[in-house]
């Protein structure tokens, strides 16, 4: 049978880390909680649930899940956020990977809650996510905020049945909020990578974003909740890209 390590990074979770655990509890060998030197009681909750916790200050996404891959003790690794749960039928999948592990990786669809609903367009779902894998084959990588797991090739992949449940926005205000801090990491690490975009290329991101999120990937279905959902996307990317349009130009100028 395959041993499976968890690897969960976490700052200031205490209202989402105990279900996060608990889901894990009697499916994975290990529970590893990388905490950003968390204020609230995140890590005391970890702890009391089996959890092995280690402090490391956050120096982004993919880095900090890379801190937990290194430190977990099992080949395969399954990578959780603090706000994601396994559903019962995941659990079952995952079960079945541990007894018979034929594949390098396994794919999951994550199913994202807002505001006590749960969102079934719009891009949200099926969210599919790389999310159990062999270590040895695969990191993260890729750009903070969007970071991705990237396998060495040629490698073989499984998507598993059940849902990764995502418990990701309690109000529209937190929603907004992560969209902001979003769109700003997502613009610095463009900036860094040397990408340009001229201020019509961002309204045309903008609308076209609104217009593939609600319409094409039929947000409208999901209601108003629907509408605001694709309103606050298509405002994080023309956050993104007029601020990184304006990081070019304060380059040109101070040069």
């Amino acid at each position: 049978m395959e041993k499976i390590s968890a690897v969960i990074i976490a700052k200031n979770e205490e209202n989402n880390i105990a279900r996060c655990l608990q889901s894990l509890i009697g499916i994975v060998d290990e529970m590893l909680v990388v905490d950003s030197e968390s204020t609230d009681k995140t890590a005391k909750l970890a702890s009391d649930l089996g959890a092995k916790v280690i402090q490391h200050p956050f120096e982004g996404y993919y880095q900090q899940k890379n801190v937990a891959l290194d430190a977990a003790c099992y080949d395969f690794v399954l990578s959780l956020d603090a706000d994601e749960a396994l559903s019962p039928e995941l659990q079952d999948e995952i079960l079945k990977v541990k007894n018979d592990p034929r594949y390098d990786a396994y794919v999951v669809k994550r199913k994202n809650n807002y505001c006590g609903q749960w969102i079934r367009h719009g891009g949200w779902y099926p969210d599919k996510k790389l999310r159990l894998w062999d270590k040895a084959k695969g990191r993260w990588g890729g750009g903070n905020p969007h970071e991705k797991v990237i396998m060495e090739q040629p490698f073989s992949v499984k998507e598993l049945k059940g849902d990764l449940l995502h418990y990701a926005y309690r109000s529209e205000d937190e929603l907004l909020k992560k969209m902001e801090l979003y769109a700003d990491m997502g613009a610095t690490s463009a900036f860094e990578a040397g990408k340009k975009i001229s201020f019509p290329m961002v309204l045309l991101k903008t609308g076209f974003k609104f217009f593939r999120d609600y319409i094409l990937k039929l947000g409208f279905l999901d209601g108003n909740v629907g509408y605001t959902i694709a309103k606050h996307s298509a405002y994080e990317k023309f956050l993104k890209y007029s601020n990184l349009n304006k990081m070019n130009k304060d380059k040109t100028k101070v040069g």
